[in-house]
């Protein structure tokens, strides 16, 4: 009896660590970990199935669908099987419950209902439902099977979201021709500025074999209706142009095709010479045109539908058409001259500026091309940085937005957050793609904001484009963090409607990757939209920039000084002295406030009238000068300091409260990556205040706790292997 009894033990025993272990396999096969971004599909609650199941019975489209209609019935069928767990079958009957999918040319039910498709252009999409012979019919359709893919995607969001589809009325059509991403991968597959692992693409394995990831990439892309993308980093190699790339390069693009992306390059100006043997990269040289076009013409051949170049010349020791006495419009037409046979476009960066030049560096970029209005061939953008100097946490918009009316310009902004705490920092940066593109550049009078000059309503010439540098990586979550997701997303949704809001934005981010329940998006919502001004305000407050430490941009370094550029050293921008702090860029300093439009360059010629947030970019200001906050100068940075690091402590105590509401595992790294950023806030604020108190001489103000360590300390730490060098 012992005997049997123990045994009858061991086998319960056993069973036990069967079922934790069957437990345990089940709960890592559903764990959040991020990788499905906002696409998550998870299953609704039983009753809003039951009736997700009856409101979609099946899904009728044309019999032939393109690849573009496949990836749409596939989304569809993944998305909503997902969240009513049964996937609706495909047929050709309507009936009650039916979603119909499709263009009028192509789906009889759709032509039958005569929609108003006509204001959407070849990407738009309508969503409705409506009714037909009696029967409860939902439709998503558009002019094109693009439109139908970014429909489907729209329709499935609603869905994710909680809405309701029985009263369905919307329409909706991008603002910006060109939505892309500006991927800095190279081709060893580190990431320039990457902070989320290596580069998604695997060089040497293209173009045999292709990671089921790059499908998955493409469907976040389109999920968001972005149609192109540039896989290669600005700081470009001319190996990216030889055969054996070419076919490595097509076989992204056919991953890519299905779902509306059309694949661009970044190329180097002197690949002619480097690449093609030839005696220099003369934008006018005959040999040098003809090289081009050889080249356009042998990609066109393996991709059809490839999207042109992107180019970064004469810039930060880039070879450009300057050296050899061309302007930028003689280089960027060369290469226009050689795509447009094919229908592509070069966008041709403005981000130039040389160490020979001793004018304000934020000045420098208008007075090379502001000349050239009117000089660039039709399929030329010029892609112009939100600011004028860097991707700083914050900057005013470049004055090129309001100066070169016969020029098509494209915004680039940045996703991966070079200067503002790479992924380990929570900065949510809609609210900064949304500060710029409202600003008024007055270049038409008052309205003209920098969002009207971009998507071109203002009746500029030529393509429209928003870039966004990209975040992604390899880490599983893509971006690094979880949160870092919500700027992938955001500057999506923003370059498809560059006037959308970006607490609107935030929300529907939150709905769809963390749940549906009201009060946690609000909770949510709360934390994101105040973490961008938490880290402008321990890194950069009132107008600082370019304050981190040289090289890896990663932490303070408001003392370097012994950089070779004059531009590349912190001490450059601020300028502090025992008076005061902050860059003159009025008339009796560098002028470039000359730059701006009238209305523009009053407002902030007078420090009495200048917004706060912007007093330091366009003053030098006496470190005992009364603000409009009551406080002296110095008062005031010291507690914008104190502010930013508080922030970061609220959101981390906001994010606490979250524990249960949110998934175990996500909620524990963002609380990990909180507990970072608030330690690093710190730092800044503390190596920040020792160096302005070793300048201006000054005693920190009541409240503001002293360093937590010495000056000699902060400028000793070294970050020799700090990600996207």
């Amino acid at each position: 009896m012992l005997r049997k009894g123990v045994d009858m033990n061991a086998r319960a025993r056993c069973l036990m660590v069967a079922l934790l272990a069957l437990c345990c396999a089940m709960s890592a096969a559903n764990a959040e970990d991020g990788y499905d971004l906002w696409l998550r599909y998870r299953p609704l609650a039983p009753t809003a199935q039951r009736q997700l199941q009856a409101d979609i019975t099946g899904i009728v489209a044309t019999t032939q669908p393109s690849p573009l209609m496949q990836s749409a019935l596939a989304e569809l069928a993944r998305g909503i099987g997902g969240l009513s767990g049964k996937t609706p079958p495909r047929t050709q009957a309507l009936r009650d419950g039916s979603l119909v999918i499709g263009t009028a040319a192509s789906t009889p039910a759709i032509a039958a209902l005569q929609l108003p498709l006509k204001d959407l252009g070849d990407e738009g999409y309508l969503l409705r439902s409506v009714r037909q012979q009696g029967r409860r019919i939902t439709v998503v359709a558009a002019n094109s099977d693009r439109g139908v893919l970014y429909g489907s995607f729209a329709l499935l969001a609603q869905l994710q979201g909680g809405g309701r589809i029985d009263t369905l009325d919307i329409s909706s059509a991008p603002r910006v021709q060109l939505r892309m991403l500006n991927h800095w991968d190279n081709l060893d597959g580190r990431v320039e500025r990457g902070y989320a692992g290596a580069s998604l693409w695997d060089w040497w394995r293209l173009p045999d074999v292709t990671d089921p990831r790059y499908r998955d990439y493409a469907r976040a892309n389109a999920s968001l209706g972005i149609n192109a993308t540039v896989v290669n980093n600005v700081n470009a190699v001319a190996v990216i142009l030889r055969p054996d790339y070419i076919a490595k390069v097509k076989a992204l693009a056919d991953v890519f095709r299905p779902y509306g992306i059309r694949l661009f390059l970044a190329v180097r100006f002197s690949s002619p010479l480097e690449l093609g043997g030839l005696k220099s990269a003369d934008p006018l040289d005959p040999a040098v045109r003809a090289w081009w076009r050889a080249k356009a013409d042998e990609i066109y051949a393996a991709i059809p539908d490839f999207g042109g170049f992107l180019v970064k010349a004469n810039s930060e020791g880039q070879p450009g058409p300057a050296d050899y006495g061309r302007t930028h419009a003689d280089g960027a037409n060369t290469l226009a001259d050689a795509l447009r046979p094919h229908g592509g476009v070069v966008l041709w960066r403005a981000f130039v500026y040389s160490e020979k030049d001793v004018q304000d560096r934020a000045m420098q970029a208008y007075q090379q091309l502001k000349g050239l209005d009117g000089k660039f061939a039709e399929n030329v953008v010029l892609q112009v940085k939100n600011g004028p100097v860097d991707f700083q946490p914050r900057e005013p918009f470049h004055p090129l937005f309001g100066a070169m009316p016969k020029t098509a310009l494209g915004m680039e902004f940045q996703i991966t957050k070079e200067y503002l705490g790479f992924s380990t920092h929570l900065a949510y940066l809609g609210t900064l793609y949304e500060e710029v593109l409202r600003a008024d550049t007055y270049s038409n009078g008052a309205g003209s904001t920098v969002a009207h000059v971009v998507d071109g309503s203002l009746g500029r010439p030529g393509i429209t484009a928003m870039a966004g540098v990209a975040n992604t990586g390899r880490d599983r979550n893509w971006s690094g963090s979880q949160f870092d997701q919500a700027n992938w997303y955001a500057f999506g949704r923003l370059a498809w409607n560059p006037q959308a809001a970006a607490r609107d934005i935030a929300a529907d981010w939150a709905r769809l990757t963390f749940g549906t329940d009201a009060r946690l998006v609000e909770d949510i919502v709360g934390i994101m939209m105040r973490s961008r001004e938490a880290v402008v305000n321990y890194m950069t407050p009132l107008g600082l920039a370019h304050l981190m430490a040289t090289g890896h941009h990663y932490g303070p370094g408001p003392w370097v000084a012994d950089q070779s550029r004059p531009e590349w050293n912190p001490v450059y921008y601020h300028r502090a002295d025992a008076n005061g702090i902050g860059f003159d860029r009025t008339a009796t300093g560098s002028n470039a406030l000359s730059q701006y439009a009238a209305p523009v360059a009053a407002r902030f010629a007078d420090p009495e009238r200048t917004p706060l947030e912007y007093l330091l970019w366009f003053h030098h200001v006496s470190w005992d000068h009364r603000l409009s906050s009551g406080r002296t100068l110095w008062e005031e940075l010291a507690y914008r300091y104190d502010s930013g690091v508080k922030s970061v402590a609220s959101m981390q105590a906001d994010w606490a409260k979250l524990a249960g509401r949110v998934d175990t595992e996500r909620h524990a790294e963002i609380a990990a990556m909180l507990g970072v950023q608030l330690r690093e806030a710190r730092w800044w604020r503390d190596a920040s205040l020792a160096y302005w108190q070793s300048v201006s001489g000054r005693a920190l103000p009541p409240g503001v706790a002293a360093p937590a360590q010495s000056l000699s300390y902060y400028q000793g730490l070294q970050f020799p292997f700090a990600p996207g060098r």
